[in-house]
């Protein structure tokens, strides 16, 4: 894996070198075609009020390059991946013997926007504040904000950081919980993106490929994106709860530069699992609250999907006998956009 990633890195300083080269090219602002692309659907509603059909349109460059005028370069924050990887591990509390643990991977993958990286951040607070020693978070975002104190959300650092996480969790009793929060397309394609960064983009197939290499026996995959219920069908099975903010054939909302939390972070995230330790029960609730939403705003309705596999409601059953959770955590936005760019 070190070889492989070194090699990867080594190409893509060289991408870098030219895309750096040609910083003003008109190809920079078309980075995100690599994806299909449609105009978002804007609705003004509370918590969160806009709404992708698609993943976004390429913006204006001056827009899309997001990249802070002072700091790392491109090329400096992609060769220092594995050492920020390496230190994000080395900072996980241990381990809590006689109890299973749950090992948080949250992902915010479209750095365009804040809305994906408030939520990550959020998550990883609330996780280890409110359910205490036996949640471990590693937070990958694609961020302006976090480039030099965060690993980027990429393929590469998923399959590096669940390389690590198997090596540390008890592979028996330990629950891996992904939380990848993005836009998504439908064919089921999450975006991931940090301009100027050549990233690669992760499809449900390309999920379910990653985490079959690892030797995870609980497994809670949570997917925040437009289009997620796709994701459903290639990774349910044994040992394996998956939630879904969409149906396979539907949108998700709350998305956008004048969000601060989607739809379905601000339900299962802030109001269910403030509320509750059962993951399950969490997204009823969550599921409930964003129909209300939704039937107010004269939305079409996301329908949030959910597969239960055999023996995790049991298991994480036996992770909440062993936690008393703490006090509620108030929702704080890491960045809000000043003025919101047009959608």
């Amino acid at each position: 894996m070190r070889i492989a990633l070194t090699a990867l890195l080594a190409f893509a300083a060289g991408v870098l070198l030219t895309l750096l080269v040609h910083r003003a090219a008109p190809a920079l602002a078309a980075h995100h075609n690599a994806l299909p692309a449609a105009a978002a659907t804007v609705a003004k509603a509370a918590p969160a009020v806009a709404s992708s059909a698609e993943l976004p349109a390429p913006a204006a460059e001056d827009e899309a390059d997001r990249w802070p005028e002072k700091g790392s370069t491109p090329e400096q924050v992609a060769y220092a991946q594995p050492r920020m990887l390496r230190e994000a591990i080395a900072k996980l509390g241990p381990r809590v013997a006689g109890t299973p643990n749950l090992y948080l991977v949250a992902f915010a993958g479209d750095g365009g926007e804040d809305v994906f990286h408030n939520e990550v951040e959020y998550a990883g607070k609330l996780f280890a504040d409110r359910f205490g020693a036996t949640v471990h978070p590693l937070l990958l975002a694609n961020s302006p904000d976090t480039l030099e104190t965060r690993p980027l959300a990429t393929w590469s650092n998923l399959e590096s950081a669940l390389d690590a996480l198997s090596g540390v969790m008890n592979k028996n009793e330990d629950i891996l919980v992904l939380y990848l929060t993005s836009h998504g397309d439908p064919d089921h394609n999450l975006l991931v993106d940090m301009d100027p960064l050549p990233l690669d983009q992760i499809g449900a197939p390309d999920l379910a490929g990653i985490l079959a290499k690892h030797p995870f026996k609980w497994k809670v995959v949570v997917v925040n994106a437009c289009y997620s219920g796709g994701f459903v069908p290639p990774l349910k099975g044994p040992g394996t709860l998956v939630l879904t903010a969409a149906r396979a054939d539907r949108s998700s909302f709350g998305c956008g530069s004048d969000s601060d939390i989607t739809y379905f972070g601000r339900a299962w995230l802030v109001d269910a699992m403030n509320r509750t330790a059962d993951f399950i029960a969490g997204f009823q609730q969550a599921k409930g609250e964003i129909a209300q939403w939704e039937t107010r705003d004269h939305l079409t309705p996301s329908e949030p999907q959910i597969d239960v596999g055999a023996g995790i409601a049991d298991q994480l059953a036996r992770w909440r006998g062993h936690v008393k959770p703490g006090a509620a955590v108030a929702f704080e936005p890491s960045h809000v956009d000043v003025a919101p760019a047009a959608r």
